[in-house]
């Protein structure tokens, strides 16, 4: 299940909870709760292995602008060869050829530079998304530790009024 939909059943469980008279605290149902937290602890491994996919992905990317980068060089080499063969041209062919060697070079960089932008940007949404939750999940705790301390203090005032 995607890590925003456990999200959304976690926000429609606190929706549903019952509140507390005179407070800003609500009671909700204990099982469902560590329910969809346990479904986050899946969820986010599944979103840590969509972002190996797509570092593979950039790896594969890389991979095939390097082989392009290639055959471009090996067919400005024989290009150049076959000019170089020519003596009057010799001069100009050595020339294209480095240019084509650079132009390559520079898209090779300039796909490299657009994958690493990908992989950022994607691993930083990922990141802020892993926030958020970790900030809702810290939150229900916190909610449900101060509803057990509520519990406990009630039930100790009980005890001290018999």
């Amino acid at each position: 299940m995607d890590i925003l939909q456990l999200i959304d059943r976690l926000e429609e469980l606190f929706n549903d909870a019952k509140a507390l008279p005179f407070t800003h605290n609500v009671v909700v149902d204990e099982d469902r709760m560590l329910e969809l937290i346990d479904q986050m602890r899946i969820a986010i491994p599944e979103e840590v292995k969509k972002a190996q996919q797509v570092m593979a992905q950039r790896d594969r990317v890389m991979a095939q602008a390097q082989e392009e980068a290639n055959r471009t060089v090996q067919l400005a080499r024989e290009k150049a060869d076959q000019m170089v063969q020519k003596e009057m041209i010799a001069q100009e062919a050595q020339r294209r050829a480095e240019q084509i060697v650079s132009q390559a070079r520079a898209e090779a960089e300039a796909t490299r530079a657009d994958a690493d932008n990908y992989v950022v940007d994607t691993l930083m949404q990922l990141q802020e998304q892993i926030t958020k939750i970790n900030s809702q999940v810290s939150n229900g705790i916190r909610m449900v530790q101060e509803e057990q301390l509520r519990k406990e203090a009630g039930g100790m005032s009980e005890k001290i009024e018999n």
